[in-house]
């Protein structure tokens, strides 16, 4: 993992979970509420620019088990409870953060797939790299490609297929749309 990840990680644990919002001990919130303020103003902030990350599978667990540690917080929840993170899920009716950023990867998928063809970033989606081409060193081992096809076997699409299927915009969107709430 990136060193500049695993610091947004630390930062967001540390300075950003809504359990750290210092409130007076006379004032307390619902939980609706703590819910609201999570989904309003800690998520965007941990989300900005999700739709480009190419995360690998250990980036994907350290996502979601900050996610899990921020609701877990919300609903003063100890280890020692000993209430799973299904539950968690089911008390706040949270969807994982990972299935947030694929749900707005493959929404960014779809944009550019529609975008004239003579645009940068469509040209660069459907480019081939050269045969001897590899990655230099030091460079991350997953690509935003990579993810995308892994993304896509998800709902047993080639590139090939979503490509024609994201040409159809209301199509697509129902097709993201009715993953994410799986």
């Amino acid at each position: 993992m990136s060193s500049a990840f695993a610091v947004i990680l630390r930062h967001f644990q540390h300075n950003f979970c809504i359990a750290h919002i210092q409130i007076p001990h006379s004032t307390r919130l619902s939980l609706s509420t703590k819910l609201k303020l999570y989904n309003v103003c800690i998520l965007p902030v941990m989300l900005y620019g999700s739709e480009c990350w190419a995360l690998s599978k250990a980036d994907a667990r350290k996502v979601d088990a900050l996610d899990q540690w921020c609701l877990r917080k919300i609903l003063d929840i100890r280890w020692y409870h000993r209430v799973s993170n299904c539950e968690v899920r089911r008390l706040t009716e949270q969807p994982p953060l990972t299935t947030i950023i694929q749900k707005r990867r493959l929404t960014l998928f779809g944009h550019l797939v529609r975008m004239d063809e003579s645009v940068d970033a469509r040209r660069i989606l459907t480019a081939v790299p050269q045969s001897e081409w590899r990655r230099p060193v030091g460079r991350p081992y997953t690509s935003w490609m990579a993810t995308l096809k892994n993304d896509l076997a998800l709902y047993n699409l080639t590139l090939e297929d979503a490509i024609e299927l994201a040409l159809n915009k209301l199509l697509w969107r129902l097709l993201v749309a009715r993953r994410a709430m799986h």
